[in-house]
């Protein structure tokens, strides 16, 4: 890799990242044209997944494409669909190079967006930056590979360990620049997911609240087996407003379910587990189904060890505050997603402090 195919990349990835979020069930993917060292045309797949980053891009380009590199964060598209394939289109327009960051693992492409270029005379290459581009289309990748949105879990503690104090007291654990921080994961999932202890204890909004990004709110999930939320609650009130649907199990009472709906919630039912709650690999494949790549968990540590328990941790990201509580509370890290985090199963890759308080993610080992 060059460092002028590494810095033409790198803003292809930033294109890519803007739109997180924004374009399921389609990856957010940047593309950026480069004729004589200049940029031509660049393109982002726009809200809603169409149009494409590369007819974008090559559109802007014009006739300067003809000869002209093609950086694109992952492979282009080779079947038709609701739109004709983005490889049909850069052969078209006479792009004489096209470098990528990964393959797409989606078996409809899956290495034929690149050998159509190639049969067309293009030279490819790939792999450049790619572990940056996996980390940015892993919610794509998981959803095509595993059946299901990757999922991205958050959860705060005391410098002790603590989530809340006894009995489940709610405690203020970080600070206004870390809030801002999960306010930008939330404008960059699909969905936030929480579960009914959570929204029954604390009430949230499940909104992004960072200046100019408030429409940038996305979908709510509440995991609720019995169908306990209440219509007093911010999430049932603002269903009208901010799409909010609820997951809980097939057995669950059909009167809250028309109460739920008369307010605009909607209500998914899926399998039980063998205690009664929900199936959480069944609610994930069902939100995989819908198209949804990309969930950022704010459940507390009962619903985080789930989730680890089951296996559906991509990625984890543990913030601690500066203040211990001091005394006996609920843990913060339970003993599956413990498990997961001293065995290596879940590994540290960034850390990283927002004023007095320190973020470390872990990500799923290959």
């Amino acid at each position: 890799m060059s460092d002028t195919d590494a810095r033409f990349m790198r803003l292809a990835l930033a294109l890519g990242a803007r739109n997180l979020g924004r374009t399921w069930p389609n990856p957010s993917v940047g593309a950026v044209v480069v004729k004589d060292g200049c940029i031509v045309g660049q393109g982002v797949t726009a809200i809603g997944g169409r149009p494409h980053a590369e007819p974008q891009a090559l559109a802007m380009a014009g006739e300067a494409a003809r000869g002209a590199t093609l950086y694109v964060t992952l492979e282009p598209c080779s079947h038709h669909g609701r739109t004709p394939p983005c490889s049909d289109a850069i052969v078209a327009a006479g792009i004489a190079r096209v470098v990528t960051a990964l393959e797409d693992p989606d078996p409809r492409v899956a290495g034929r967006g690149h050998a159509r270029l190639r049969e067309a005379g293009i030279a490819v290459e790939t792999d450049v930056a790619r572990e940056d581009a996996a980390r940015d289309n892993l919610g794509h990748v998981t959803r095509v590979t595993r059946g299901r949105p990757s999922l991205h879990l958050k959860l705060a503690r005391t410098p002790d360990g603590f989530a809340a104090g006894a009995p489940d007291q709610r405690l203020r654990i970080t600070g206004p620049i870390a809030d801002g921080a999960v306010h930008l994961w939330r404008a960059h999932a699909d969905a936030i997911l929480v579960g009914i202890g959570t929204a029954r204890a604390d009430d949230p909004s499940l909104t992004v609240r960072l200046p100019g990004l408030s429409a940038r709110s996305p979908l709510r999930i509440v995991l609720d087996s019995n169908l306990r939320l209440q219509p007093s609650t911010h999430l049932v009130r603002g269903a009208c407003d901010i799409p909010t649907l609820v997951i809980t199990t097939r057995n669950a009472p059909a009167h809250p379910k028309r109460m739920l709906a008369s307010f605009g919630v909607e209500v998914l039912s899926v399998a039980a587990d063998s205690t009664g709650r929900i199936d959480l690999s069944a609610a994930l494949a069902a939100l995989g189904e819908r198209g949804l790549t990309r969930i950022c968990c704010e459940g507390g540590p009962r619903l985080a060890d789930a989730l680890a328990q089951a296996d559906l941790v991509d990625l984890c990201t543990v913030i601690t505050g500066p203040a211990p509580l001091g005394s006996s509370g609920l843990p913060a890290i339970g003993p599956y997603l413990d498990a997961s985090l001293s065995r290596g199963h879940l590994k540290p890759v960034e850390t990283r402090d927002y004023g007095p308080d320190r973020a470390v993610t872990y990500e799923r080992s290959v």
